[in-house]
């Protein structure tokens, strides 16, 4: 495969990951390549680039594996890979709960890995990585000795890329019921099999943790998109009075539900099912006010063509939890899109907030854990961001 004439080679061979199918020279051959076959690409003078994983029905139609062209991507390959990333996390947390590949960051274009103590679950969502799965799976044992492998092949990624739907266990058996994670202080119910993703958000740990920080004897908390009780659960830890957390998914809340048992702390602890913006809106009628408002809302803004409309939906999130805070509280806004910057999420934001005739100071800005590493040449892996504001 080789770059097209006028195509500039330095951002690949300085670490950019991706080719898109418009720089590629594209011939019957190309495109006749089945997805996730490994390649040699060349820039234009034929000089070799690396070894990248190919998807001619994709718009990223390789996807940099290694700049050695002489490797071979084979299980020792993945072994070295993993290895690399397993010694990061092993260094990072005192236990086996964790994002163990966050995709290009760790050097695994597409692969995202998520470990519950001895059970790692697999999301897949390139075709060179399904294609290999099982070499994958083989060197995730290997590196890390567990007993039970997972497929998830839900999520928008994988049909982008063509892929399938069928989830599966690789290795061992699946767990009978959610599992419990340590985290924060709180114990979360994980459901591997049936949950959202790979059953629990790990990214959203270190903004637990200042939240939590802001507790106080007494405090009301309400979780919005609380999903298995992420931020109310780790706030209840920290000493909160209450935590009122709003899902519209049942199962979510039932397993946030049976956090809070396992942790102890069931009867500060309460539900409410329904849609984020009716809820909100229903409570502002109410005249409810917390110390702490929280909305960590899916990516209302997924991708370019969705931006504006994902900002729109941010500035009404805002205008609506910020007359719920209490005079002197704290409005958390969490985004995970990577179609909206910092910059303009923080506008959305602030421009929500000032419509509901609130005034804000934005007290701290916090971003994924460690364990989600961000591929400095690439955007899209910085993507969560939490904006909070003292009102």
């Amino acid at each position: 495969m080789r770059l097209k004439p006028k195509v500039n080679a330095r951002p690949v061979r300085h670490g950019f990951p991706w080719v898109y199918a418009s720089d590629l020279v594209t011939d019957r051959r190309t495109k006749a390549l089945a997805p996730g076959r490994i390649a040699l690409l060349e820039d234009s003078g034929r000089e070799p680039l690396g070894l990248v994983a190919v998807n001619p029905g994709s718009k990223i139609i390789a996807r940099m594996l290694d700049r050695d062209p002489s490797a071979t991507i084979d299980r020792a390959w993945f072994a070295a890979r993993l290895s690399r990333a397993f010694a990061l996390r092993d260094r990072l947390f005192d236990a086996p709960f964790y994002r163990l590949i966050h995709a290009e960051a760790d050097g695994l274009p597409g692969v995202i890995i998520d470990r519950f103590g001895d059970t790692c679950v697999i999301q897949p969502n390139a075709a060179w990585a399904d294609a290999l799965l099982p070499e994958l799976a083989g060197a995730l044992a290997e590196v890390t000795g567990v007993s039970t492998i997972l497929k998830n092949a839900s999520g928008r990624a994988r049909g982008l890329e063509g892929l399938d739907e069928e989830s599966g266990v690789l290795l061992g058996v699946a767990p009978d019921g959610p599992v419990p994670v340590p985290m924060n202080g709180a114990t979360y119910m994980a459901d591997l099999t049936g949950g959202q993703k790979t059953g629990l958000f790990y990214d959203q740990r270190p903004n637990h943790a200042f939240a939590a920080s802001l507790v106080r004897e007494g405090t009301a908390v309400l979780d919005v998109f609380s999903h298995v009780g992420g931020f109310g659960l780790a706030m209840l830890a920290a000493g909160a009075g209450t935590a009122l957390a709003v899902d519209g998914s049942a199962p979510a809340l039932e397993l946030a539900r049976a956090g809070a048992e396992a942790s102890a702390m069931a009867a500060r602890f309460d539900t409410r099912q329904g849609d984020a913006f009716d809820v909100l809106t229903a409570l502002g009628e109410e005249g409810a006010t917390f110390d702490v408002v929280i909305c960590d809302p899916p990516a209302f803004a997924p991708s370019k063509q969705s931006l504006e409309a994902g900002l729109r939906a941010y500035e009404r999130i805002a205008r609506l939890a910020a007359p719920l805070v209490a005079e002197g509280g704290v409005l958390g806004l969490c985004s995970c899109s990577h179609a909206a910057d910092l910059s303009k999420f923080r506008t959305a934001c602030t421009r929500g907030i000032g419509r509901a005739g609130r005034e804000g100071r934005l007290i701290h800005t916090g971003f994924a854990g460690p364990d989600h590493p961000q591929h400095p040449l690439l955007a899209e892996s910085g993507y969560l961001k939490a904006l909070f504001y003292a009102l």
